[in-house]
C-alpha cells in the first residue's frame, strides 16, 4: 500500500479510525430473527468456516465454479462473503465465522470476547490492498483468531448491507469492534474506515480491548470477582469460627489442667493421715503450702522448695494483674507447674524459671506449643510472651532436646 494511497485515506476517515465510538445500536428485526433461522437449519457452524493448518485455512469448500462467465455461482448467504473472499485473495485469512451475524454474537458472548466485524465492498478501490496486505498477513490473522470472534459479510447485500446502514458506514473498507449487549441492541466499540496497515490494525484492537475490556468485558468478569469476594467472605468467616473454637478448647484443656495439678498438689502436701480421707472432704480443704513443706537434716527447707515457694507467692500477688501472663508447664514426667510472668517478660524468662527450679533430668530442652504446635527454642527467647501469643495464658510442653 504506498504512502500516497495511505494518505487520502487518512483524509476520509481518521475520526473513526482512532477515536472510541462506544455507542448503543440497536439491531433490524431481520437481523434478530436470524438466529433463529440459522438454528432452524443446522447448520455447522465451526465447521463452515475451515481449519487452519499450516497457518493456512483449508478452502471453504469444494465448489464447482462455473465454466463460462454467464454462470450464476449460487451459495448460501452465510458463505457468501467468504466465498467471494477466498475466490479473490485465497484462504490465508482470519477464521470468520460462516454464520447469521446474530449467531456469531451468541458465540462472542459464550467464549467473552468482541466481536470483529468486516463489510467488505469488493467494488471499492481500497479493498484489494487491504484484504491481500492487511488481514492476510499472519500478524492480523492470528491475532484476531486469538481475541476475537470474527464476522464478515458483503456489503452490497444480505445482513451486510443491512449492518452498514446500521452502523451508517461511510467508507470503505469498513471495520468494527462490537460487544453483544442486554436486549436487541449491540454496544459499537470502535469503528475504522479505510485502510490500515497490519501492525496498525493491530494495535487498534489491542488498544480497544485494553480500554474496553472492562466496561464492556466486565459483567462476567464482575461476576467472577463477586464470586471470589463470596469465597473470601466464607473462608475468613470459617477461619474465625476455627481459630474460636480453638481458643476454646485450649481454655478447657488449661483449666482441666490447672485442676488436676491443684489435686495433686493438695494430695501432695496433705499429712499420710490426711490422704486417707475421703475426696470430697480432700476436695473443700483449703492448701497451704507453707505449712506443709518438706525439711531435711537441720531443719532448713530444701531450696527446690524455698524457689517453689517464692514462685508461688509472686503467682498469688500478680494473680490479678492484666499485664500478667499465666504459663502452664508440663514436664515429660506428667509434672505441671503454673508460673506467672509479665505480659513484656520475654521467653527468656520461662527458661530461667524452669532452670531455677533444679529439677533433677532437666538438662537441654526445648519449649513447645500445642495449640497450635510452634517451638519456641533459642531463636526465640528474646520475643515477648504477648508478641509469641502466650498471653494472657497458654500451655507449654517441656520437650528434651539432643
Amino acid at each position: 500500500m504506498s504512502s500516497t494511497t495511505r494518505g487520502n485515506a487518512r483524509a476520509m476517515g481518521a475520526a473513526s479510525c482512532n477515536g472510541i465510538v462506544r455507542r448503543m445500536v440497536s439491531l433490524p428485526r431481520s437481523i434478530i430473527g436470524g438466529l433463529s433461522r440459522a438454528m432452524g437449519h443446522g447448520i455447522d457452524l465451526v465447521g463452515i468456516g475451515g481449519r487452519r493448518h499450516n497457518n493456512q485455512h483449508q478452502p471453504l469448500m469444494n465448489f464447482q465454479w462455473p465454466q463460462h462467465p454467464q454462470e450464476p455461482l449460487i451459495v448460501p448467504e452465510e458463505w457468501a462473503f467468504l466465498t467471494s473472499f477466498e475466490q479473490q485473495f485465497g484462504s490465508t485469512h482470519p477464521f470468520f465465522y460462516a454464520c447469521q451475524f446474530m449467531e456469531a454474537l451468541k458465540i462472542a458472548e459464550d467464549e467473552h470476547k468482541f466481536v470483529f466485524m468486516y463489510l467488505h465492498s469488493p467494488q471499492h478501490p481500497f479493498t484489494p490492498s487491504f484484504c491481500r496486505e492487511t488481514l492476510s498477513s499472519e500478524l492480523v490473522t492470528q491475532f484476531l483468531d486469538a481475541n476475537f470472534v470474527c464476522w464478515g459479510a458483503l456489503a452490497d447485500r444480505g445482513e451486510g448491507l443491512q449492518m452498514a446502514a446500521t452502523l451508517n458506514a461511510a467508507s470503505f473498507p469498513f471495520c468494527a469492534v462490537v460487544a453483544p449487549s442486554p436486549g436487541n441492541t449491540i454496544a459499537v466499540l470502535r469503528q475504522m474506515e479505510g485502510p490500515l496497515s497490519p501492525a496498525e490494525l493491530v494495535e487498534i484492537l489491542q488498544r480497544t480491548v485494553e480500554e474496553q475490556g472492562l466496561a464492556f468485558g466486565g459483567g462476567a468478569a464482575a461476576q467472577v470477582k463477586e464470586e471470589e469476594r463470596t469465597r473470601a467472605r466464607a473462608r475468613e468467616q470459617e477461619k474465625i469460627r476455627a481459630d474460636r473454637q480453638l481458643r476454646e478448647e485450649q481454655d478447657s484443656a488449661y483449666l482441666e489442667a490447672l485442676k488436676l495439678d491443684r489435686e495433686k498438689e493438695k494430695l501432695k502436701h496433705l499429712p499420710s493421715g490426711g490422704r486417707a480421707q475421703k475426696p470430697a472432704q480432700a476436695n473443700h480443704e483449703k492448701f497451704r503450702p507453707n505449712a506443709t513443706q518438706k525439711q531435711y537434716g537441720n531443719g532448713k527447707i530444701a531450696p527446690s522448695r524455698i524457689r517453689e515457694t517464692q514462685h508461688e507467692e509472686t503467682t498469688s500477688n500478680k494473680a490479678k494483674d492484666p499485664q500478667v501472663t499465666k504459663i502452664l508447664i508440663r514436664f515429660p514426667n506428667g509434672e505441671r507447674r503454673e508460673q506467672s510472668f509479665l505480659r513484656a517478660d520475654k521467653i527468656q524468662s520461662i527458661y530461667r524459671y524452669i532452670d531455677s527450679l533444679g529439677l533433677p533430668g532437666v538438662g537441654n530442652y526445648k519449649l513447645i506449643s500445642s495449640f497450635p504446635r510452634r517451638v519456641f527454642g533459642v531463636d526465640q527467647m528474646g520475643i515477648t510472651l504477648e508478641d509469641a501469643g502466650l498471653h494472657p495464658r497458654a500451655s507449654l510442653f517441656l520437650e528434651p532436646s539432643e
